[in-house]
């Protein structure tokens, strides 16, 4: 059934991935009208997250955010699936980068580097940043249900020199890389939720108490990489600028969980700052009110 799937859903990602960018948005205009207006998807859960942090906020307000988001999310969609196809030339022209020069400056150093995000403005497209640089670049993320579409998605990213590892492979590549002095650049999504049992750390996100994942400032002190924030701004529709933050080039001088801390005080900026941007379909806060006695 996967492989069955695989060949009727790719033709048409593919016929969508050649469309000029006119068409490309013309598409995810009436994608927006189906997922949004017609079938709601997660609608409910964005609202209650949006007035969950934005107490704030009127209805009206809530529901203008609510409708940026959805039209985001489907340019997002459509973003992606046009990885496939897009040339170099063109997605450097469409992603940029304000300040290189600072991973520049720690590659000179022959730092090693912890590049951690959100689930923010547009990630699809990062991995054009290993054509700026001489890292080996790495990308953790969540293995597809069919391995068809799982291996389309890292081919994708390999045609650029980054190399999607799942979780569980993390470890072990890193340390490899490590111990043979390879310089890599390992980009982690860490703003989402872990599981209760299995969150070592508590902090406040958005005013909200919530279990945080710690694995990238693990992994950044037992290697002593540097840690670096990157902040996506939306220039206009299909553009994007980036600006890396340093947070630490010693991870190892900072007390358990302050690298975190200080990731998700970095989030809260982007999302105050235009948080129509933000992924509100997951269920970010939904183990708030299970919070141990300790914390």
């Amino acid at each position: 059934m996967q492989l069955i799937a695989y060949i009727l859903i790719y033709p048409i990602l593919w016929l969508i991935s050649i469309l000029p960018f006119r068409l490309l948005y013309a598409f995810s205009d009436i994608l927006y009208l189906f997922i949004f207006k017609l079938f709601g998807y997660r609608k409910t859960t964005v609202k209650e997250n949006l007035r969950l942090v934005f107490t704030d906020k009127s209805e009206k307000e809530i529901a203008e955010i609510t409708s940026k988001f959805y039209h985001h999310l489907c340019d997002m969609i459509v973003e992606a699936i046009k990885s496939m196809t897009i040339t170099e030339k063109e997605l450097k022209k469409r992603f940029t980068f304000s300040n290189i020069d600072a991973i520049a400056d720690l590659e000179e150093k022959q730092k090693s580097v912890i590049l951690m995000c959100a689930h923010y403005g547009s990630w699809e497209w990062i991995f054009i940043l290993q054509k700026h640089v001489g890292y080996k670049g790495h990308a953790v993320y969540k293995r597809l249900g069919n391995k068809y579409f799982d291996r389309l998605v890292k081919r994708i990213r390999a045609k650029f020199d980054t190399y999607l590892i799942t979780n569980k492979e993390t470890f072990g590549i890193l340390a490899e890389s490590h111990k043979k002095g390879e310089l890599t650049m390992n980009g982690f999504a860490s703003d989402q939720s872990p599981k209760v049992n299995k969150a070592y750390h508590w902090g406040e996100f958005m005013g909200i108490k919530v279990p945080m994942y710690t694995g990238a400032e693990t992994l950044a002190k037992k290697m002593d990489m540097a840690v670096v924030f990157f902040d996506v701004t939306r220039l206009k529709r299909g553009f994007y600028s980036t600006e890396f933050t340093v947070i630490t080039e010693n991870p190892r001088e900072y007390k358990d969980y302050d690298i975190t801390d200080e990731f998700f005080k970095l989030v809260e900026q982007q999302i105050n700052k235009a948080p129509q941007y933000y992924l509100w379909t997951h269920k970010r806060w939904k183990h708030r009110n299970k919070v141990p006695e300790k914390y």
